[in-house]
């Protein structure tokens, strides 16, 4: 799943839990599936910001643009 679908799935997800019909039970599934897409976004925003560190001629860590 590509982050912006993360993205989407977390939209959908608090999108549920605001239902004021959710049973107790639904809410807590949700909840952990939602932290569980929160997890995996994270995971990939690191590995975005790693490929994004290089290094310069001085041995320096610098971000690419």
């Amino acid at each position: 799943m590509k982050l912006e679908e993360k993205f989407k799935a977390l939209d959908e997800t608090l999108l549920a839990l605001e239902d004021e019909n959710i049973t107790l039970e639904d809410a807590f599934k949700l909840y952990k599936s939602g932290m569980d897409l929160v997890k995996a976004c994270n995971a990939d925003i690191d590995k975005v910001e790693k490929k994004l560190m290089v290094l310069n001629e001085d041995g320096e860590i610098t971000e690419e643009e």
